[in-house]
């Protein structure tokens, strides 16, 4: 188990369990071909790895991370919670509604409007999210991204 987990959930005022220990590790191992996870995902994660984690203390656990902001949480797709290990930097999402890729992208002069239109309005922005919605313009690439990614949720 990482030390640099650990402190993370000491640095939370979270007790070091090893469920959590366990959900963090592995958010964090599958974190390059998964970014966004429900707890759906993270709880097949752990039926792949072995692990007799529940899918209720998968869901207690992904809801102490986000309350400790460990993870933040999304509603991308139809108010179904996605979470991701917090970042370091600040991104947006464009989703698409068809395969619900998610894409993250960074842009300076949006962030920069944004926080002028708050200036504008007397708003000191302490936080926020962008999310766009459109539809893949590659509807072979869209499709084959549909498939895989509800194969994968079947396993």
């Amino acid at each position: 188990m990482s030390e640099e987990n650990i402190q993370s959930l000491k640095k939370a005022g979270l007790k070091i369990t090893e469920p959590r220990l366990t959900i963090l590790n592995l958010m964090q191992k599958n974190r390059d071909r998964m970014q966004h996870f429900t707890a759906e995902d993270v709880y097949r994660l752990l039926i792949e790895e072995g692990e007799e984690i529940g899918l209720a203390t998968v869901y207690r656990v992904l809801n102490q991370f986000d309350e400790a902001h460990i993870l933040i949480r999304h509603n991308f797709e139809g108010n179904k919670s996605v979470f991701e290990i917090n970042p370091k930097e600040h991104h947006d999402h464009i989703i698409c509604v068809d395969c619900g890729r998610v894409l993250e992208f960074k842009d300076e002069l949006i962030e920069s409007r944004q926080r002028q239109i708050s200036q504008e309005h007397g708003i000191t922005l302490e936080n926020h999210s962008l999310y766009l919605y459109g539809r893949c313009s590659d509807k072979e690439k869209c499709q084959a991204y549909s498939q895989a990614h509800n194969h994968n949720k079947k396993k």
